[in-house]
């Protein structure tokens, strides 16, 4: 199939609001960024159905398992976010990667990793990510309930959680 038959497919997906193109924030001009926006599927119920993924077990067990919730997490804090609050993504050719970054402005920014393990482990992309961004709050949004400190300045906590913070901080 053409390159261009692709691209006017998913602007008919992006349109019908079933994909999001999540754009690249283009922050540091003296790194190779990534230029191209990430596409998420918006609905992951829509997802599990159509791999025919039936029960928690059956979506937990296969490989969209990650994707599916991070998709899922930015939907999520997407829509609860404040009004003027832009969504993007973080990530260098050097593997510095951060899964969504919320800026108000360039001097207010949250980064925010998705982990779908309850005891996440922060790999040295997103340590230099972070370095890169100087980002106001770092958050880690697992499946977990209830929230804790990780590291110096990160913070891991549940979806809800989160989404409660994030409601707050407009």
């Amino acid at each position: 199939m053409d390159g261009k038959t692709v691209g006017r497919y998913l602007d008919l997906l992006v349109d019908l609001l079933l994909v999001r193109r999540l754009p690249p924030l283009l922050a540091n001009a003296g790194k190779r960024l990534v230029r191209s926006p990430k596409v998420l599927v918006r609905d992951s119920g829509l997802v599990h159905t159509l791999l025919g993924l039936d029960d928690a077990d059956a979506v937990l067990g296969h490989p969209v398992a990650g994707a599916s919730w991070e998709g899922f997490v930015i939907e999520t804090l997407l829509a609860v976010a404040p009004q003027g609050c832009q969504g993007w993504f973080y990530r260098t050719a050097a593997g510095a990667e951060i899964d969504l970054v919320l800026e108000w402005s360039p001097q207010r920014r949250w980064a925010i990793e998705v982990k779908r393990s309850l005891s996440p482990r922060l790999g040295k992309g997103f340590h230099q990510a972070r370095a890169d961004l100087q980002p106001e709050r770092t958050f880690v949004v697992t499946p977990s309930a209830t929230g804790y400190p990780l590291a110096d300045g990160v913070e891991v906590m549940g979806l809800t959680e989160l989404a409660a913070v994030l409601r707050q901080a407009g």
